[in-house]
């Protein structure tokens, strides 16, 4: 990612913003059958480590199109900030890329880079498309990449959105033949700002098409839009993220900084690792809100925005935590809502956030993917009807170095400090002190990987957690509540 300029003017002007010209070849491959070299897999397996960012949340899922007011929260899984510990400074953005007017606080990561729409017209073209190609000029020499791209590049847009005198693109996936694209939450509000956008894409053979908002779910940052009157579109095959390797290797396709078709490569860097995002898409009770209220906290991961108000606070947004993979292909603004594939060309996550050092914003080899498993559990949850359902624990919980009454602990991992009547921890027996060690068979050294795992399943799934107590393992079946 490039450093991102705090100036008003951005590098690329409304207008700008080109699909680059198909060059001239001499072979052209389709989409569904590049000729290249064959895909491989690679086969070196290893956990992923855990995420050592620290931060719960309560927050509750908006109605598409909806206005942005207090979130309604049971306080349940609240935990309080003044027990936040001080870390080195390490900040994280949203990619979204878009164009417009404020840079939210804390200032750093992959970004929204955002510009004035103003009186900037699009015009919607709508109707049947055929599936465009990507040109090989030698294919004698085409390389794994080069046979990635060629399948996928085609199912790739770039997304514009404008609404109340502002507007931005960030990018998206076509996940059906009629049109159904799924890009992040904070694409599709531009960052919360807008709640009834006007939405048009650019496909990868440059056609301008309207597209409508089908419905967005800030816990988990994902957003469907259905390209109006498409049919015959080409589309990524999703691939089951659960099953990759860290090592594997990764491609990205998006729009970073406009630049539609942009492609990087990278490998899986590691699995499970738990993030918190800062979100002005998230409505929130500032009472009820657990995030840090000091700006400079390490433990809030924020998105970075172009333009006015450079300085403002972190302490005013909601926060996500979401359980992501990290990859080292290059991601920047923009890319926010675009593809992160595997070697076959499957769609592996939805890229979501950069890590960025200092103040600057830029590529430094860390970003985030939401995994494809949970983006489309959530996206057909939003087609079927409209919205998506999240897992709720009923506990509060805190690390275990920030909780007082474990001191004498010789383990990590999120300690219960309050247990809600009726929930589903005290259902299945868990009790203030307990420490939760284990979700699912995956370790949870903080309240922010327990958060995210919990976020990351639906209501009423069935569930396994590892806990301790009085020195002793145990293991619990616990059936999750919902998150209203």
């Amino acid at each position: 990612m490039t450093e991102v300029p705090e100036e008003p003017t951005p590098a690329i002007t409304p207008g700008e913003e080109n699909t680059t010209p198909t060059a001239p070849t001499s072979e052209t491959v389709p989409p569904t059958a590049p000729e290249t070299v064959p895909a491989t897999e690679p086969t070196v397996a290893a956990d992923a480590p855990a995420s050592q960012t620290a931060l719960d949340v309560t927050s509750t899922t908006a109605a598409p199109g909806a206005s942005f007011g207090a979130a309604a929260t049971d306080g349940t899984d609240a935990t309080d900030p003044n027990t936040q510990s001080k870390k080195p400074r390490i900040t994280l953005g949203l990619v979204a890329g878009f164009a417009v007017v404020a840079l939210l606080g804390g200032a750093s990561g992959a970004g929204v880079a955002l510009w004035a729409v103003g009186n900037q017209a699009t015009s919607a073209v709508s109707g049947s498309t055929s599936p465009a190609s990507i040109t090989v000029n030698d294919p004698g020499n085409a390389t794994l990449i080069t046979s990635v791209v060629a399948k996928a590049a085609p199912a790739i847009v770039t997304i514009n959105v404008s609404g109340q005198g502002t507007g931005g693109s960030g990018s998206g996936v076509i996940i059906s033949e009629d049109g159904n694209v799924i890009t992040n939450a904070h694409v599709v509000t531009l960052d919360g700002k807008v709640a009834d956008p006007k939405v048009t894409v650019t496909t990868s053979d440059g056609r301008l098409l309207s597209a409508t908002v089908v419905g967005f779910d800030p816990i988990s940052d994902i957003a469907v839009i259905h390209i109006d009157d498409a049919k015959g579109m080409p589309f990524v095959e999703i691939a089951d993220s659960s099953a990759l390797n860290v090592g594997d290797g990764t491609v990205a396709i998006g729009a970073p900084l406009g630049l539609s078709g942009t492609v990087t490569s990278g490998i899986v860097s590691a699995l499970n690792r738990s993030i918190t995002i800062a979100s002005s898409a998230l409505p929130a009770d500032p009472e009820a809100d657990s995030a840090p209220k000091d700006p400079e906290s390490p433990d809030l991961w924020n998105f970075d925005l172009f333009g006015e108000d450079s300085g403002q606070s972190t302490s005013n947004q909601a926060s996500v935590a979401l359980s992501v993979i990290q990859t080292d292909a290059a991601i920047n603004p923009g890319n926010s809502g675009g593809a992160l594939l595997n070697s076959d060309g499957e769609l592996i996550g939805i890229n979501v956030a950069i890590a960025s050092s200092g103040g600057t914003a830029g590529n430094i080899g860390v970003g985030f993917a939401i995994p494809a498993n949970l983006a489309s559990r959530v996206a057909n949850e939003i087609l079927e009807s409209g919205t998506a359902t999240h897992g709720l624990l009923g506990a509060a919980v805190a690390d275990v170095t920030d909780d007082p009454a474990q001191s004498d602990a010789h383990v990590v991992g999120a300690s219960i400090v309050d247990v809600s009547k009726g929930g589903a921890a005290a259902a299945a027996g868990l009790k203030i002190g307990d420490i939760v060690t284990g979700f699912n068979g995956l370790p949870i050294t903080n309240k922010t990987d327990l958060t995210a795992q919990v976020r990351a399943h639906s209501a009423g799934e069935k569930t396994t957690l590892t806990y301790v107590r009085a020195g002793k393992a145990n293991t619990v079946d616990v059936t999750l509540g919902s998150l209203n």
